[in-house]
This record gives C-alpha cells, sequence and structure tokens, in this order.
C-alpha cells in the first residue's frame, strides 16, 4: 500500500508537471501598419481569426502603427487588417511560434504600389519580370489568370466594337443584309445589350420594306423577335414599345399595335401625342379610318399644338363627308376648325397649301395671314426722335 501511494504521488507530480506545461503553450503576434500615405496608422483594427479550431481575437493599433497580442494559442490563423469598417488586406495561414513574438505587418501604401502595377500588367498583357520575382508561385498565378482573361476580354470587345460600327454604317448606308449580319455577330458577342438589339430590329424593319411576299413577313418577324429581346432587356425604353407597334401593325397585329403603343404612352406621357399620331397614321394607312379620327382625338387631346394630328384629323372628317339631292358636298361639322388650327400652327407646313385648298372647297373663310400663336411676337421698332 506504501508503494502505491508512492505511485500515486509521482503521477499527481507528473500530472501537474504536464498541466503546467500546456498551459505555457502560447505564442504571440506583433506588428506595424502604415497607410496609404506611408504614414504610420492609428485605431486600426487587427482581427485574429484561428483556423484550426475556432478561436477570435482582436486588437487595435497604437499612436505609431504598431500592435500586438499576447496569449495566443499555438495554431494557424487568418490576420485581417480593417480600417474605417472596411477590409484591406489579410494575411492567410499564419502559423504562430513559442518564444518571439511572429511579426505580421501591413503596409497599404505598397500594396496600392501593387495594385497598380498589377492593373498595369493586366492592362499590357504581360508581368515584368522584375514584379514576378516578388511573388509566390500562387499569386503569379493568379495574376496570370487575370491577364489571360484581360486579353480574352479586351478581344471580345475590340470585336463587339467593331461590328456594332459595321453595323451602324451599314444601316445608315441602307446596306441592310450587311447590318443584319454585323448586328447578328454583336448580339452573339454581348447578347445582354438593348441597344444592339434595338439596332438590329430596326435594320430587319427597314429590310422589311425591300421585300415582298413571305420574305418581307419574315423579315418584319425578325424585327418583332429582336424588339421583344430589345424590350425585355430595356422595358421602360418608350421608343422600343413604340417602334415594334409600328413593326405589328405592318403585320396586321392591330390590337397588339394598341397595346404597345398604349405602353409608349404610359411610360413616356409628354409625347403621347407623337405615340397617338402614329396609330392613327398606321390605321390610316390600313383604311381604318374609324379608329384612326379617335387616334388623332388623342394625339390632339395629349397635345393641342400639335399640328399634323389637326390636318389628319380634318382629313378623316373629309372622308365622312356626304352629298346631298343638290349634289352639295356635306362636311362633318367642325372638319373647317381642324384645317384652320393646321394653318394657325404651322402657316408654312407641307400641308398648308392642301389645307387652303380644302377651306377655299368647303367654301369657309381663309385667312390673308396665318400667324403660330406659339411664336414670339414680332417687336415694334421705335420711332426716331425728333429733332428739337
Amino acid at each position: 500500500m506504501k508503494l502505491t501511494r508512492q505511485y500515486l504521488a509521482g503521477l499527481a507530480l507528473c500530472l501537474f508537471a504536464f498541466t503546467g506545461s500546456s498551459l505555457a503553450q502560447t505564442s504571440s503576434l506583433e506588428g506595424v501598419v502604415k497607410g496609404e500615405d506611408g504614414q504610420p496608422l492609428k485605431d486600426a483594427v487587427i482581427n485574429i481569426d484561428r483556423k484550426d479550431i475556432k478561436g477570435h481575437y482582436q486588437v487595435k493599433t497604437k499612436k505609431k502603427g504598431d500592435y500586438f497580442h499576447a496569449g495566443l494559442p499555438l495554431g494557424t490563423y487568418k490576420v485581417t487588417l480593417v480600417v474605417d469598417g472596411k477590409e484591406r488586406d489579410s494575411v492567410d495561414n499564419v502559423r504562430t511560434r513559442l518564444g518571439d513574438p511572429l511579426p505580421v505587418n501591413f503596409d497599404l501604401q505598397g500594396q496600392k504600389a501593387r495594385g497598380e502595377a498589377q492593373a498595369k500588367a493586366v492592362e499590357a498583357g504581360q508581368l515584368p519580370p522584375e514584379q514576378a520575382r516578388d511573388m509566390t508561385p500562387e499569386q503569379k498565378a493568379a495574376l496570370e489568370k487575370q491577364i489571360k482573361e484581360r486579353a480574352g476580354a479586351m478581344k471580345k470587345n475590340k470585336e463587339l466594337n467593331d461590328s456594332f460600327n459595321q453595323g451602324m454604317e451599314a444601316l445608315k448606308g441602307k446596306q441592310f443584309d450587311v447590318a443584319v449580319t454585323a448586328f447578328t455577330k454583336a448580339a452573339e458577342l454581348d447578347p445582354n445589350q438593348n441597344v444592339i438589339w434595338g439596332n438590329l430590329a430596326e435594320t430587319y424593319s427597314e429590310l422589311s420594306k425591300t421585300k415582298t411576299g413571305a420574305e418581307k413577313d419574315a423579315a418584319l418577324n425578325k424585327a418583332v423577335e429582336a424588339y421583344k429581346k430589345a424590350i425585355e432587356l430595356q422595358p421602360t425604353d418608350a421608343s422600343y414599345h413604340n417602334n415594334y407597334a409600328l413593326t405589328l401593325a405592318r403585320l396586321n397585329k392591330f390590337p397588339e399595335m394598341q397595346a404597345e403603343l398604349t405602353k409608349a404612352v404610359e411610360l413616356d406621357a409628354p409625347n403621347a401625342g407623337r405615340y397617338y399620331y402614329n396609330m392613327g397614321a398606321v390605321l390610316v394607312n390600313s383604311n381604318q379610318l374609324g379608329p384612326a379620327c379617335d387616334a388623332f382625338d388623342k394625339a390632339i387631346v395629349a397635345d393641342a399644338n400639335y399640328a399634323d394630328a389637326h390636318y389628319q384629323k380634318a382629313m378623316c372628317m373629309t372622308s365622312k363627308a356626304t352629298v346631298d339631292k343638290d349634289g352639295k358636298t356635306i362636311f362633318p361639322e367642325g372638319t373647317d376648325k381642324e384645317f384652320q388650327a393646321y394653318l394657325q400652327l404651322k402657316p408654312d407646313g407641307p400641308f398648308a397649301e392642301s389645307s387652303k385648298g380644302m377651306l377655299q372647297a368647303m367654301g369657309a373663310k381663309i385667312d390673308t395671314e396665318y400667324r403660330n400663336p406659339n411664336a414670339p411676337a414680332p417687336t415694334k421698332k421705335a420711332a426716331p426722335a425728333k429733332k428739337k
């Protein structure tokens, strides 16, 4: 029993010695933080996060930008610099050691310079040897990947820009087949740019005007597809809805046309008069005079100074004229007022002579001088002072 007690006492001493040794297995980190101006950075936060097991520690830099954290269990850490609530830099897989503190420094000025050098290397498409020497294999591989991706993006952007510009030039020169090819290539390179689809739609619409029969319908249907894509990418662009509506009208899809023009009016109320006028013009060309007159009415309600809408409304009303038993033409009431309104707003407009001719045929009074009420009043010259 005595032997047993001695053994237990010895075992207790060993356990105590082992526990004391365990408690001593701590380490420390220290470092200096410099700002982008190269000066010590005070009150920066250093987060120390253990990676092998859960553990988080934190310390702030002092006046000279220095920091020190003792009592860290031996292990692997990620050390992160936080300035004004934003992570600015970090060092990963830091393995602490016994004895002297392990230094982990941060230099934002150097980081900025390295970032600028890397950006220039990516832009130039090559990594300077002197820069490569200062990098780890991982850093070098990551930058070379960036350079390769950048070169690929620049090549793609050049092809995209060249294709789009070629399409615009061809569209301007009415080379519609060339424009279709160029815009189609641009859309394949970047299918998420609404302006490409919008111009492709316009090109197909113009191309259809040079075709007949099935070829015309095919081009119009291609325009419809492209307008749908443009609207999907930019649903608030009233001009897309307006142009899409006009294309639908040429396919005799009038309910769909009116729905799209209504959307254009909702999105761009100040130009509602123009959209309703377009609707009326399309309906006139389709020999739907009743709905056309209604559209011109709406255009005038939206913009009372829309001269062409007054003229077209007058022409609509003229189409409803009747002939009495004596052979006299009877025009709907107010027809003359619409012609007069056009002449007041556009006395020298393209329909001025036609309006005067219609007024004369109706026996209505024709003013000898029309003047736009919205034009500035003519200034009167001051009479010369009389000599005394």
